[in-house]
């Protein structure tokens, strides 16, 4: 059973804070798609650059370019995000998900920026592109269970990405 709080705690920040890999999902408003109310949910997982605990309601990340950026495209329409992070290693299971608002701004305008570049990506090879600091309105842990046992081998790297899924040029 999923437990409920309204702030981060204790035992969530220290998952988060040893976690390798986040997921970011997002959803922009959209009032003309009827009574849902919104468009198609974006889900990206996030690896190099950790997720800081900035305080019990709040988290940010130093986000790289290479991809769309739907999840800035989302926040700056006002709509909700959730954050998922879980125990990868055997001895623990939990899911960690943390929803709010997200606001982006560039890199060199964010207060954050000093404490993000603290522990940018290695190897990464891409250029920074904004920092995604989110308010937190609630969080929720939950068993866990179904998340198979995984080793953490490396962070992926530009060489090694791979072009397999992608269209040719």
């Amino acid at each position: 059973m999923a437990t409920d709080n309204t702030q981060i705690t204790a035992e969530q920040s220290a998952l988060i804070r040893e976690s390798e890999v986040f997921f970011v999902a997002s959803v922009a408003p959209d009032l003309s798609l009827g009574p849902s109310g919104q468009g198609p949910v974006n889900l990206s997982p996030k690896g190099g650059s950790p997720l800081h605990v900035i305080d019990e309601r709040r988290v940010a990340y130093l986000d790289y370019t290479g991809s769309g950026n739907e999840t800035g495209r989302h926040a700056q329409a006002g709509g909700p995000i959730t954050i998922m992070v879980m125990a990868m290693g055997g001895a623990d299971a939990a899911v960690v998900r943390l929803f709010g608002r997200a606001t982006v701004m560039p890199v060199e305008a964010s207060p954050l920026a000093e404490l993000l570049h603290g522990a940018p990506a290695a190897g990464i090879e891409l250029p920074e592109r904004q920092v995604v600091d989110i308010a937190i309105e609630s969080t929720q842990t939950s068993c866990g269970y179904g998340v198979p046992v995984f080793e953490f081998h490396s962070q992926r790297v530009r060489s090694e990405r791979g072009r397999r899924f992608k269209e040719p040029a």
